[in-house]
């Protein structure tokens, strides 16, 4: 099980693909800063199987996102972000 933390926006579309074919099943993929974009729901971001996305809280907040993200995609605040690196032996940072 691997965290996978993306900070830039979809438009950086070689790092996402990047960070999209390295994840795998039982990964948790989260988005913060301008990464959060990715979580918008016209978007459509396609998860491998079995990988779970989430999104910092207080930066979708920032950019006046909460009500534009797709259903699928879970909102945790600093505390949850603590655990997430906690619960996942390797975190991989994507910037």
């Amino acid at each position: 099980m691997t965290l996978h933390t993306l900070n830039r926006p979809p438009s950086n579309t070689a790092l996402l693909a990047d960070c999209l074919r390295a994840c795998s099943s039982g990964d948790c993929l989260l988005l913060i800063e301008d990464g959060v974009y990715c979580a918008l729901a016209d978007l459509k971001l396609q998860l491998p199987d079995g990988v779970t996305a989430c999104a910092l809280a207080a930066d979708v907040a920032a950019r006046g996102l909460q009500s534009r993200l797709h259903d699928s995609i879970r909102q945790l605040d600093d505390a949850d972000f603590v655990q997430l690196c906690c619960d996942h032996p390797r975190v991989i940072s994507w910037y």
